[in-house]
């Protein structure tokens, strides 16, 4: 996995690789509560090789955001995961900042 730097707009990256032929999802932070990382409105897209740009909370669950991506890249459905402190799988993966995130996942193009 790799992580995409060249580029500092997700957006913009996720249409370069696209028109790359690149298959791409994108997760949007759709809504917080608390202190969240990141606000609502923030990106990260992940292609097919688990490359990414972008962030949804900081680092904090970025890792299961891509699992999630290449998931939906591979055919699955869209996914809403959420994220916070109350939750065994936020401590785990690393959101411990007293918030919780609402992330959508879906597959473009």
């Amino acid at each position: 996995m790799t992580i995409q730097t060249n580029l500092t707009d997700p957006l913009l990256t996720a249409e370069h690789w696209m028109e790359a032929g690149r298959a791409v999802a994108i997760a949007t932070v759709i809504e917080t509560w608390g202190s969240a990382p990141r606000p609502v409105g923030s990106h990260l897209v992940v292609d097919g090789d688990g490359n990414f740009e972008g962030s949804v909370s900081g680092g904090c669950v970025e890792g299961a955001v891509i699992s999630a991506a290449i998931e939906v890249i591979a055919g699955g459905k869209a996914q809403m995961l959420e994220f916070g402190v109350a939750d065994e799988m936020a401590w785990r993966v690393g959101l411990s900042c007293g918030g919780r995130i609402r992330v959508f996942v879906e597959r473009l193009g």
